[in-house]
């Protein structure tokens, strides 16, 4: 570990810790029983995230994944398929619960950092008859994991929503980052949103709540995912307690995920100046994703960088993962820019 005994930590936007503001906010926040939907703080945040995405309904669920699936289970039947990018957060992260609480398969399909065409969707709906999976939806990730926080041109969203429409697709969308994406491009979130049947959202990455995000819809989509919630065991008392880190998040640190993203292209001019390291993706957002391969193996480069106290993930074989956040400042991506500098450099020769 590092002799000052410092951690940097870049594993994630989800390791962030409530400011002081936000502990307030929370501490004090009015509560209700939010089954009989008598919470005030949940009632609130509910209303502001339909509002900023332009949707009618919204609700409050514990974490991404159940957002993702409560919206894939709505759209969808058991036995059906959802066109999905081959690196989805749907398809590799959420433990196959897509097929396991829905029974759905996912059709993983290939495109350029996280984005697929709408002539790739066109050529793998399956045809109508009883050999085939009726195609159901089509689920797109913005911004784009594990392809470097890449962001989806609005473009290309509105293309694919025409693809859907005259094939009677659903879309649900994979917003846990999508302020993201509305800070980066200045697309309002409901431009984006108004092309999804369904959007999640979530409020830990990025945004520096401690827990929770939101699915939003038609008033009838959102009653159906509650009922739904509560089959799967979402459904809360008294939660305006971690609501109100959400409603706080929401309304205070959103437009400063510009600092995050300015931060991380510094982070990349620091990796990319090691030799044996490449950044494959564009960096949009504020996520980086390092190939080093020719440093020799992920973990290894992970370990020594563990080692002199920066944190850092796996995000493949030879692919190492870097996510700023607003528990680290400018100060310190420099200072663990030079910290792997000089690591990684020592690994190059090799000298580890």
């Amino acid at each position: 570990m590092a002799d000052s005994g410092e951690i940097i930590d870049f594993r994630s936007d989800t390791v962030t810790k409530p400011s002081q503001a936000m502990r307030k906010a929370m501490a004090e926040a009015p509560v209700g029983d939010d089954v009989y939907r008598e919470d005030p703080t949940v009632n609130q945040l509910q209303e502001e995230v339909a509002e900023v995405l332009g949707k009618e309904a919204a609700l409050f669920v514990p974490s991404g994944t159940m957002s993702n699936q409560l919206c894939l289970h709505t759209l969808a039947r058991r036995g059906e398929e959802v066109i999905v990018h081959e690196e989805a957060h749907v398809l590799l992260y959420e433990a196959g619960s897509a097929a396991a609480l829905s029974g759905l398969e996912l059709r993983p399909v290939p495109g350029p950092f996280g984005i697929f065409s709408a002539e790739t969707v066109e050529k793998n709906i399956c045809p109508l008859g009883e050999h085939y999976a009726r195609t159901a939806a089509v689920e797109i990730e913005n911004t784009h994991n594990r392809c470097g926080g890449t962001i989806w041109p609005l473009e290309a969203m509105e293309k694919i929503a025409e693809v859907a429409h005259v094939h009677g697709l659903k879309i649900h969308l994979d917003g846990a980052r999508l302020w993201n994406a509305h800070v980066a491009t200045g697309v309002p979130l409901r431009a984006y949103a108004a092309l999804a049947d369904s959007v999640s959202v979530c409020f830990s990455k990025g945004l520096g709540a401690p827990v929770g995000s939101a699915l939003a819809g038609s008033r009838e989509f959102v009653e159906e995912a509650r009922y739904y919630r509560k089959q799967y065991g979402g459904a809360m008392r008294q939660a305006g307690v971690i609501a109100a880190g959400a409603l706080y998040a929401l309304r205070h640190n959103v437009e400063r995920l510009a600092e995050d993203h300015e931060n991380a292209r510094l982070l990349a001019d620091y990796l990319r100046q090691i030799p044996g390291i490449t950044i494959d993706h564009p960096v949009q957002t504020n996520i980086v994703i390092a190939n080093v391969g020719l440093l020799g193996d992920g973990a290894k480069v992970v370990a020594v960088l563990r080692e002199a106290g920066v944190l850092c993930g796996l995000a493949g074989p030879n692919r190492v993962r870097f996510v700023t956040h607003l528990d680290v400042s400018r100060d310190r991506v420099r200072k663990a820019g030079e910290i792997a500098a000089r690591a990684l450099r020592q690994l190059s020769r090799g000298e580890r």
